[in-house]
């Protein structure tokens, strides 16, 4: 099962991550946009996404995914650590919320992380 120390570890190999308490939780920027939170006593991760992915994922996996009431109206989905099927899992989900928060010239000097899927 996938843990806080597993996401932490990952966000953090991400390029130009940083690790930041707010709202009494751990958050993970890329040079400094949030793009991962860990809430709910770091059970579940908190990550962008885009609203019509985001609602695709809900819809099709329930007990892996939602959306918190108070982020309804943002880009960002809700995942249960203990659902995720592996590392790689994981790592996915990180990167591509990296991915979206990450300035252009990061996408462009990391090619291997791949461009947002809307952009």
């Amino acid at each position: 099962m996938q843990d806080a120390e597993d996401v932490r570890r990952i966000c953090l190999s991400l390029p130009d991550t940083t690790e930041k308490i707010a709202w009494n939780m751990p958050t993970f920027r890329v040079a400094g946009k949030m793009f991962a939170t860990l809430p709910e006593e770091e059970t579940s991760i908190a990550v962008r996404c885009p609203k019509e992915e985001r609602d695709e994922l809900v819809l099709a996996e329930p007990g892996k995914f939602w959306i918190a009431d108070h982020e309804a109206g943002f880009a960002w989905v809700r995942v249960r650590l203990a659902t995720l099927e592996d590392s790689d899992e994981l790592r996915d989900i990180l990167a591509d919320s990296w991915r979206q928060a990450a300035p252009t010239r990061l996408l462009e000097s990391y090619p291997e992380l791949g461009l947002p899927a809307d952009g």
